[in-house]
């Protein structure tokens, strides 16, 4: 899947201009929890959350996410775009919450990590 699929079927906006964007998305994890991130070991992940700070950036560049969601109508700062954009991280928002978005993407053939 790549991103502007993800974008078409949760209805959200894409916030950086990263080249990721042509990475595709192979699964995703649904957390509000970074400590759970931090444990996994996945290659081209979606993670969706709604925890909305500057350390969901550094979880997602720490564990090699190039891709996070963030859902419940949460949108990125500016420090947290500007950081996502040095990382070559995609940042993107929807107003739906994590069980839909999570329930669409399945749907849509996105392979969860568990």
């Amino acid at each position: 899947m790549e991103v502007k699929d993800v974008c078409k079927i949760v209805d959200a906006q894409l916030h950086t201009s990263s080249r990721e964007k042509e990475c595709k998305i192979e699964k995703a994890f649904s957390s509000d929890l970074m400590s759970d991130v931090l444990t996994l070991l996945t290659d081209n992940l979606l993670l969706i959350t709604g925890l909305n700070n500057i350390q969901t950036v550094r979880t997602a560049e720490m564990g090699d996410i190039c891709h996070v969601l963030f859902v419940r109508g949460k949108r990125p700062s500016e420090k947290m775009i500007e950081l996502a954009e040095e990382q070559h991280i995609v940042l993107m928002s929807t107003s739906y919450s994590m069980f839909k978005a999570s329930g669409l993407l399945w749907a849509a053939g996105l392979s969860p990590v568990y």
